[in-house]
């Protein structure tokens, strides 16, 4: 029952979005929807509901949303932006190239609102040869695929370290190398395809001059991930960082920079963040996430099937941390002797991925659809034949590394 109902409350979500109400809405109606059908007292409620609102993981959330969207408007304002997309016109003259390339750049940045920054880029080098949902699963799908394998984000952080030392760094990057290049070409096989390759540019100039273009037009975000891989600070510290550094860099003016601040503030966004945070938090009160591993153990299916799909829906349900926390330790227990348990932590963290890519509680997809103003729905629909084709290439995967002893 437990299981039945998370698919009713996941469901009102998606109802909400269908009739094209404001996602605050949605979430918010899917929270009470959790807390009635769940049974959860008052007490617990009301203990989730002012963690998810207050803890400090939310705040920085918001925190890193808002640095995120000043540093865009100050990219906007010195057309930093549109210089990238031309730089990478003038370096590779392929829309294709744009539209995967530059969302997957800037993906490196483990911020939700980035997927914002995407956008415009998308939008422009996709044209009319995509639908509007189209669009979207693009900017969302090429934005997410650093978050599969890149050690900037604290998931694969904290899976490596649940591992015990049986998976190092350096070890699950390169196993993940084919696996990102898969998530590359599934994109193109799917959709961009369908966008011919020429931009219409004619270069007038060197290539050198538009990869000093790039260069310049980017710097700010190859900052922040320098600085956060190399000296492991908040993002939000790392941004900051580099927005004062633009400001004098650039040459911004007091006068440019004040309305910032307020253009800065998405307020319909961040309420919907802050909402999500609030709805993860009620749903982690059910206890659904601990009755998971028992549903699937009951299934008369090989064990790493049993894993993957644990970690499939609880992430689902939980978010990726959550899950890597509570069962990857019990997963890597199950390894067979004489292998090293890389092909099993490849596959359950692909898992996260595909999961996340089709979550009601991602953050990213929430505002992506927000941004491109389609439904959840629409948006998750679309990504699905990614996933599913991307799913089937990991296990596939998983068999050949651990035919290899891995």
């Amino acid at each position: 029952m437990d299981i039945v109902r998370l698919f009713i409350v996941f469901g009102i979500i998606i109802i909400v979005m269908w009739m094209k109400k404001p996602l605050s809405l949605a979430v918010l109606a899917a929270t009470i929807g959790t807390v009635l059908l769940y049974g959860l007292p008052f007490d617990v409620t009301a203990k989730a509901v002012i963690k998810g609102a207050t803890e400090w993981s939310t705040i920085e959330v918001l925190l890193v949303f808002y640095s995120i969207t000043y540093l865009q408007r100050m990219m906007e304002k010195r057309k930093n932006l549109s210089n990238a997309h031309a730089a990478l016109n003038g370096l590779f003259n392929n829309n294709r190239i744009n539209a995967s390339m530059a969302p997957f750049l800037l993906g490196m940045l483990p911020a939700a609102s980035t997927v914002l920054i995407c956008g415009p880029i998308v939008r422009e080098s996709t044209g009319n040869y995509l639908k509007t949902e189209e669009k979207a699963c693009v900017t969302s799908y090429y934005r997410h695929i650093s978050e599969l394998f890149l050690p900037t984000y604290t998931s694969i952080f904290i899976g490596i370290t649940m591992t015990e030392g049986r998976v190092t760094t350096a070890s699950f990057v390169f196993a993940m190398i084919p696996m990102a290049a898969a998530l590359m070409a599934a994109g193109w096989v799917v959709y961009l395809r369908k966008v011919p390759k020429d931009t219409g540019m004619v270069s007038d100039k060197p290539k050198r001059y538009y990869l000093v273009l790039l260069l310049k037009s980017v710097w700010t975000i190859a900052l922040t991930i320098i600085l956060i891989l190399t000296l492991n600070i908040p993002v939000e510290a790392a941004v900051l960082v580099c927005i004062v550094l633009n400001i004098f860099i650039n040459r911004f003016t007091i006068k440019e920079l004040i309305p910032f601040f307020r253009t800065a503030f998405e307020l319909k966004l961040m309420i919907s963040t802050w909402l999500v945070m609030i709805f993860k938090e009620v749903l982690g009160a059910t206890g659904v996430i601990s009755a998971l591993p028992e549903f699937f153990s009951q299934l008369p299916i090989p064990g790493f099937l049993v894993f993957a799909l644990i970690f499939f829906f609880g992430t689902v349900v939980a978010g990726t941390q959550a899950i890597i926390v509570l069962c990857m330790p019990m997963a890597m227990a199950s390894i067979s002797p004489g292998h090293t348990g890389l092909a099993l932590f490849v596959l359950l963290m692909s898992m996260t991925y595909v999961a996340m890519q089709v979550s009601p509680i991602h953050i990213c997809l929430l505002m992506c659809a927000e941004d491109y103003g389609i439904s959840l729905g629409a948006l998750i629909k679309k990504t699905t034949p990614l996933i599913v084709l991307f799913t089937i290439i990991a296990f596939a995967y998983y068999a050949g590394l651990n035919l290899l002893g891995f």
